[in-house]
């Protein structure tokens, strides 16, 4: 199977960490795509041109995270993500969508800070700014909730690939004030899967 991601996607990071969860890594060749760019060849590959993109032996090609996690992980008939049944997996599926929320908003926030700054919108950019603030502050107030702290699941590594743009982004300062958030993703970040596939710095910030 062939995986085409970008190195900064915390998307495509979510995928790689079930791959390196679910021991995948002989089955899935992950291939970097030049994407934003009109003349890539990737856009013939995938015309959406987004990541990750996940073509299967069969040929069939899948596209979103957690469509692709989802496969992936029932591959062998074993999944480890399948949420639980009943009231547990509402609330399971409540958090995972307040930690995609978070994510949702700082992947737009660095997507701002990666054009040109003359292209820029400085109205997008504050108020990216104060939701990772408000949302930094949501989950300060929730991160010890047992479906955050116990087995590994998808909205742990969801929220823990938002929160790991930081190393992109030096203007998120999520740390700051939240020292329960900070130390659930530090602690969950030794996690060998978390730890191999930390987003590359990139050093982006409203002043550059």
């Amino acid at each position: 199977m062939k995986l085409y991601i970008t190195p900064g996607s915390p998307y495509a990071r979510m995928v790689r960490i079930v791959i390196l969860e679910k021991k995948l890594e002989d089955r899935v060749e992950i291939i970097n795509a030049k994407t934003r760019h009109a003349d890539s060849p990737y856009y013939r590959i995938n015309p959406s041109g987004r990541v990750p993109y996940l073509i299967r032996n069969d040929g069939v090609a899948m596209e979103e995270s957690s469509l692709i996690c989802a496969w992936l992980d029932h591959l062998d008939g074993k999944p480890l993500f399948d949420l639980p049944a009943g009231e547990d997996g509402w609330e399971a599926r409540r958090l995972e969508a307040l930690a995609r929320s978070m994510t949702d908003g700082l992947a737009v926030w660095i997507r701002e800070l990666v054009r040109p700054r003359a292209e820029r919108s400085p109205t997008l950019l504050e108020h990216e700014h104060q939701r990772c603030r408000r949302m930094a502050a949501l989950w300060e107030s929730m991160i010890e909730h047992p479906w955050m702290n116990g087995p590994l699941n998808l909205a742990q590594i969801t929220l823990a690939c938002g929160l790991g743009l930081e190393t992109r982004n030096l203007d998120m300062q999520w740390r700051t004030g939240h020292p329960k958030l900070t130390a659930w993703f530090e602690r969950l970040g030794t996690r060998p899967s978390l730890a191999k596939t930390a987003l590359p710095p990139a050093a982006f910030t409203s002043n550059t």
